[in-house]
């Protein structure tokens, strides 16, 4: 029994260390990048179906960006509440602002990807900043983005906004995103390899060349898709098409859900596409419940038998893996809070990942926008009524 503490002890602890050394790297060399003033027009693209509570706010702030000229335009993908008129209000006191009607879904479509190509085709500018209706843009957000493209030569440039958080539910759920991408995307080798494989993106916040974005497809050739921060980056890198991420706390902010409800069918929704394949999930269930909750575990054990050299290892992955997480979250200003949720946090991950892929049928579907998605498979949106 001591012994194979000593083995799980030494596995966990080496566990814990890969994401504390791609961590530190990835801290060590992804910045906010600064805004330089430019002439070239930056479309800001904004799909909204029902975003009554929070478009006036993304549009004001989206105006308000500086250092480049901007258009703003909102998509009103058929909502029922008061988005369509609020925009309208907004539109009157600057005509750099405008509201345009998406189109009726078509067959094979998720929503958000034919809102988006709308969008597209209706803008001007030389770069598409597409955001999600939830996300509040920085003055300087669109400017520093178009000033990281032209520097690196990135036709995709992509960035996770601060996450806001203000529930228990959504601090069991949302801190996993920038853990993940920071935590095990090797984003140096990203930078210095082409492999599609390596392409990431947040699909909240995204700048595209206009270009780049007619000649790969765009939301167009990924229009089945739900998650596009995977399959835009990737579809890019497909096509010899440069993408790249840089740190985005400091640029825009995002609220995505306002419960634990609410997440876990969020995360549901687009599983399937990220973590929760045959092949996948049980490499990523090795990496993290081997890091970050099986320290925990051998350290109560082996306290509890008074073994003494697993017990110091087991501490010492646990110290770790909090220790990357601290790291993480104060470099994204999260909250505090989150650091000792961590243990926790991977699980619940964990638990929906695995309850997409082994239970399809009870995972059902993820009702988003009065629209219906089949969770664990492909997608197959549906309209709700009401």
């Amino acid at each position: 029994m001591t012994l194979t503490l000593l083995v799980l002890a030494i596995i966990a602890f080496v566990l814990a260390l890969l994401p504390a050394g791609l961590a530190a790297v990835n801290l060590a060399i992804l910045h906010s990048p600064e805004p330089t003033p430019s002439d070239g027009l930056v479309s800001i693209l904004i799909p909204a179906r029902n975003e009554a509570a929070v478009i006036e706010g993304t549009v004001r702030a989206a105006l308000a960006s500086r250092g480049v000229p901007v258009e703003v335009i909102v998509g009103d993908d058929h909502s029922t509440d008061e988005t369509a008129a609020i925009v309208v209000r907004i539109a009157r006191t600057d005509p750099r602002l405008r509201l345009i009607a998406v189109p009726a879904l078509p067959e094979g479509w998720t929503g958000k990807n034919h809102a988006c190509v709308a969008l597209a085709e209706a803008a001007r500018g030389e770069r598409l900043l597409f955001l999600d209706a939830d996300v509040t843009l920085a003055p300087d957000g669109a400017a520093a983005l178009a000033a990281h493209a032209v520097r690196s030569g990135a036709d995709l440039v992509s960035g996770v906004p601060r996450q806001v958080m203000e529930t228990l539910g959504e601090r069991l759920t949302v801190p996993m995103i920038d853990f993940l991408m920071l935590g095990y995307l090797p984003i140096a080798l990203m930078r210095a390899s082409p492999r599609p494989s390596l392409g990431a993106a947040c699909g909240q916040m995204i700048l595209i060349a206009r270009a780049a974005y007619r000649r790969t497809g765009g939301h167009g050739a990924i229009r089945t898709s739900l998650h596009d921060g995977v399959r835009l980056p990737r579809l890019f890198r497909e096509q010899g098409f440069h993408t790249d991420l840089v740190a985005g706390h400091a640029l825009a902010a995002c609220r995505m859900y306002r419960d634990f409800a609410q997440s876990w069918a969020g995360f549901s929704k687009n599983a399937h596409e990220g973590m929760a394949t045959p092949a996948s999930l049980p490499v990523w269930t090795v990496l993290l419940f081997g890091g970050h909750i099986l320290p925990w575990l051998v350290l109560a054990v082996a306290l509890a038998l008074g073994a003494g050299t697993a017990a110091v290892l087991a501490a010492a992955a646990v110290i770790v893996s909090l220790a990357t997480r601290a790291a993480i979250t104060l470099r994204v200003a999260e909250p505090l809070a989150t650091i000792l949720l961590h243990p926790a946090t991977v699980g619940t991950a964990l638990a929906i990942q695995w309850n997409v892929l082994l239970r399809p049928g009870r995972a059902g579907r993820a009702v988003w926008k009065g629209r219906s998605y089949t969770v664990g498979g492909p997608a197959k949106p549906r309209q709700e009524p009401g």
